[in-house]
C-alpha cells in the first residue's frame, strides 16, 4: 500500500553523495520516517532530520502519521503485512515491538552497543526473539498537570487522592465560573475510545490497586472491586467537573482546554510543559506537575508507561543509512536537544542529572520514580492480541463514562469478552 501524496512532507534537500558509516563514499539515500504530530513533535523530528542530512548528504522525507495511536498501528500493520518498502523508519510505541517485531530489523549491528546507555527496561521491552528491533527514543508517564495559581487562590492544596481532585476542581471550576469565566471545567483528561483511554484508565485501575486488565502470567484480572470503584469514579467527572466533550478527546484537545485557560487539572504527557510554558502561553509560569493522585488512602500514585521508539523496515531499500538516523535521532545529544526543545523525556539515565535539562524541566528530576516505575500496558502477556485487548478495554471504559452501562456491568461484559479474544491462549 502505498501512502498518498497529501499525507508526505519534504524536509529538506541534501547532497547527491555522502560519506556515512565504513562504507565509504556510497550513493546518496532518500530515507522516509513517520514521526507524529503531537505538539511540537514534528518540527522537532524534522530538525533533529535535518541535522543528519547535513552530515550525511542524505535526504529524509517526513511521513505525517495519523494522530491516534489506533489508526497508526492500523495503518503500519498494514503496510508492513505486504512487505512495502514505502517507509524505512517507523516511531513506532513502546507497546509496538512484539506486535511489529517479525517486521522490523535487528539494529544490534549498527548500534555499537550504545544501548547500553539507555534503561535497560526499555531496551529489553524493544527486543524481539534476541533482536533488538527498536531503539529508545523518548519515555513517557501520565502526569497530573495543575493551575498552581487557582489552587492557591482559592485555598485549595494539591491533591493527593482522585477524591481529593474530584472535591478541589468541583470547587474551583465552580468559584471561576460565579466570578465570571462560564467556560472552567475542573479537569481533562483523554477520553475518546482509542488507546489514549486504555492509558488513563489503567491509571485509574492501578491507582486503585485493581491491577493491569491482564497480569503478567497473562491472567485476565479486571473483574475485581477496585477496578469497578476506579470506574464509577471516572463515570462521576462526565458533566460535572469534565465537559460531555472530553469523551472525544486526545491529548491535543485537552491541552488546548487547559491551555487556554479554561481547566483547573489536566492529565497528559510530559510535552504539554514546554507548551503550556511557551511565551504566548496564557498559563506561563501558572502551572504546576505532579504525579497522578493516589486511588484513596491505600492506594498508589501510578502513570501509564509511555514512549516511542524508532525503527527500521525489514523491508526497507536502505536499511544501512535508516539506521544511521535512527542512531544519530536517538543519541544522547539529540535525546538533550528535544528534552530542552519541547520535554521529551530521555530514555539515557544519565541525562536525569544534566542541569540544562533540569532547569528547563524541573519534574523530571522530581518525578524520575514515576516515569523509571510507570505501570505498563498488558501487551507483552497477551502479544498479537493486545490490540483487540486494548479495544476492548477502552470501549468498556468509554460506555460506563458516557452513561451508557453501569460500571459493575461493564467490567463483567469485559472480562467475558477478554475470555473469548484469549480462548485456550493468548
Amino acid at each position: 500500500m502505498r501512502m498518498q501524496k497529501s499525507k508526505l512532507r519534504t524536509v529538506l534537500l541534501g547532497s547527491a553523495l555522502a560519506v556515512f558509516g565504513s562504507a565509504g563514499i556510497a550513493s546518496a539515500a532518500e530515507i522516509t520516517i513517520t514521526c507524529g504530530s503531537v505538539g511540537k513533535e514534528q518540527d522537532i523530528c524534522k530538525t533533529g532530520a535535518a541535522d543528519w542530512e547535513k552530515q550525511t548528504g542524505h535526504t529524509v522525507r517526513v511521513i505525517s502519521a495519523p494522530s491516534s495511536t489506533t489508526e497508526q498501528l492500523a495503518l503500519y500493520q498494514q503496510m508492513l503485512s505486504t512487505g512495502s518498502s514505502d517507509i524505512d523508519v517507523f516511531q513506532i510505541d513502546v507497546i509496538w515491538p512484539g506486535i511489529l517485531g517479525s517486521h522490523l530489523a535487528d539494529l544490534k549491528p549498527y548500534s555499537n552497543g550504545v544501548e547500553a546507555e539507555h534503561f535497560q527496561p526499555i531496551v529489553a521491552n524493544n527486543t524481539y526473539k534476541g533482536k533488538l528491533v527498536a531503539m529508545p527514543w523518548y519515555t513517557d508517564a501520565g502526569l497530573l498537570f495543575y493551575r498552581k495559581d487557582l489552587l492557591e487562590k482559592h485555598g485549595q492544596p494539591a491533591p493527593e487522592t482522585w477524591s481529593d481532585l474530584t472535591k478541589s476542581a468541583k470547587l474551583i471550576q465552580d468559584a471561576e465560573r460565579a466570578a465570571g469565566n462560564d467556560k472552567m471545567w475542573g479537569f481533562v483528561y483523554q477520553a475518546k475510545a482509542y488507546e489514549g483511554l486504555t492509558c488513563d484508565a489503567l491509571e485509574w485501575v492501578d491507582s486503585f490497586g485493581g491491577g493491569d486488565v491482564v497480569n503478567a502470567e497473562g491472567d485476565i484480572t479486571i473483574n475485581n472491586p477496585q477496578a469497578i470503584q476506579a470506574f464509577e469514579m471516572a463515570a462521576s467527572w462526565t458533566g460535572t467537573i469534565a465537559p460531555d466533550g472530553v469523551l472525544n478527546y486526545q491529548e491535543e484537545d485537552a491541552r488546548g482546554v487547559f491551555q487556554s485557560g479554561n481547566a483547573v487539572f489536566m492529565r497528559n504527557w510530559p510535552y504539554a510543559w514546554s507548551l503550556a510554558q511557551g511565551a504566548d502561553s496564557p498559563i506561563k509560569d501558572k502551572v504546576g506537575v505532579m504525579a497522578l493522585p493516589k486511588g484513596g488512602e491505600n492506594g498508589k500514585q501510578t502513570g501509564t508507561l509511555g514512549g516511542w521508539q524508532l525503527a527500521v523496515s525489514k523491508y526497507s531499500k536502505n536499511k544501512e543509512a535508516a539506521a544511521s538516523l535512527v542512531m544519530w535521532l536517538t543519541r544522547k545529544d539529540e535525546q538533550k536537544r528535544r528534552a530542552l526543545a519541547a520535554s521529551y523525556n530521555p530514555t539515557i539515565a544519565s541525562l536525569y542529572e544534566d542541569k540544562d535539562i533540569l532547569e528547563a524541566n524541573p519534574f523530571m528530576g522530581n518525578l524520575k520514580d514515576t516515569f523509571t516505575n510507570a505501570v505498563a500496558r498488558p501487551s507483552r502477556a497477551t502479544g498479537a492480541n493486545y490490540n483487540k485487548v486494548s479495544n476492548a478495554f477502552y470501549n468498556a471504559v468509554h460506555n460506563t463514562i458516557s452513561g451508557k452501562v453501569d460500571a459493575a456491568t461493564s467490567v463483567a461484559k469485559l472480562e467475558k469478552s477478554l475470555k473469548r479474544i484469549k480462548r485456550k491462549g493468548w
